[in-house]
């Protein structure tokens, strides 16, 4: 059993890479993303990356559990969690197409985390004895629909998202390993990790394929039902911990639009990431430093969920603000010279 985690990756990131190189001439002619305001790249670059990603990802995940069957109940979950993020796939491939109105992206968007929350992951409760079940619920379908969006806003630069879910990915592979989730769920963790992997060289800058909506709005949706796992498995702290930079980046940076009377759907360049690039900083070294910091909440999540105890969770949770409130200013700021 502790070999199929990294068999799952291995065959996701093989099958990714051979769908990037199949792919990529088909995106060439219809799904050519064209420099705008939001963009860090100056020529056309063909998107829908995500698309192989995606279809890697599952289908070494079904290669899996057609070898090494599992309980029915958590076979009819992942092919409802995969229904549902091909529905949103489907929704990003068609925005990246033909642009769709906020309201109903938001509301396709909505609908898609609403299947993953009721249909995949009913039995998950993280505060019963604080919240009733509906009021839970509801904060967990908004807090759902925020990732799926912020790793979308988050997508902006080359080997960013790799940068930021390829850790968190592996990471949580290895919990489902060593017993600390569900081995199914590690397995989806393993299989999302390879896909970003295969994805990697052709994302890497100067990116020759992007991820596009069809890829980081599902990538997101899977992300956060990864996190969900984990916290329900009583590890809220480390679910906090792993996506700590992206969701500090792109929830600050949504609070400053807002709080300027911005239009918060348009197209932007205010990220902390993006800034970091007007600043000075090569690509390179701003997803460098993403990376790093990434790993470092790895481990410190890693040590959260080692030392359950309720001080130890603040200490933790408090190191990775601080690493990550560095990191933002560092990036807003820019590089130091002399």
């Amino acid at each position: 059993m502790l070999l199929i985690p990294p068999a799952i990756l291995v065959a996701a990131a093989v099958m990714a890479a051979a769908l990037c190189v199949a792919l990529r001439p088909l995106l060439l002619r219809y799904a050519l993303a064209r420099p705008n305001a939001r963009s860090s790249h100056k020529v056309p670059t063909p998107q829908g990356g995500g698309i192989a990603v995606l279809a890697g990802a599952f289908l070494a995940l079904g290669m899996a559990l057609w070898l090494s069957p599992v309980e029915a109940e958590a076979g009819r979950g992942l092919f409802v969690l995969v229904l549902a993020t091909a529905a949103l796939a489907a929704v990003g491939a068609w925005d990246d197409i033909r642009p769709l109105p906020a309201s109903l992206r938001l509301v396709l968007q909505a609908a898609c985390v609403g299947i993953v929350l009721f249909a995949v992951a009913p039995e998950l409760r993280l505060f019963p004895e604080l919240m009733p079940l509906a009021v839970e619920r509801g904060l967990a379908l908004l807090a759902g629909i925020w990732f799926v969006n912020l790793v979308n806003f988050m997508d902006g630069l080359d080997w960013v998202t790799v940068a930021g879910i390829l850790p968190l990915a592996g990471a949580l592979a290895l919990a489902g390993s060593l017993g600390v989730i569900d081995p199914v769920t590690g397995w989806l963790a393993a299989a999302l990790c390879g896909g970003l992997a295969g994805f990697a060289p052709f994302n890497r800058p100067v990116a020759k394929l992007f991820l596009g909506d069809v890829g980081s709005l599902p990538i997101g949706l899977v992300t956060a039902y990864l996190l969900y796992r984990l916290a329900g498995a009583g590890h809220l702290a480390a679910a906090m911990i792993l996506p700590l930079y992206h969701l500090a980046d792109a929830t600050i940076t949504l609070l400053r639009r807002l709080a300027r009377g911005e239009r918060v759907w348009e197209a932007h360049r205010s990220h902390f990431y993006q800034q970091a690039t007007t600043n000075g900083f090569s690509v390179l070294a701003v997803v460098g430093r993403v990376a790093l910091l990434n790993l470092a909440l790895v481990a410190l999540a890693g040590l959260s969920i080692a030392l359950p105890e309720l001080p130890y969770q603040f200490v933790f949770l408090a190191a990775a603000a601080l690493l990550t409130g560095l990191l933002l200013r560092r990036f807003a700021n820019g590089p130091r010279h002399g």
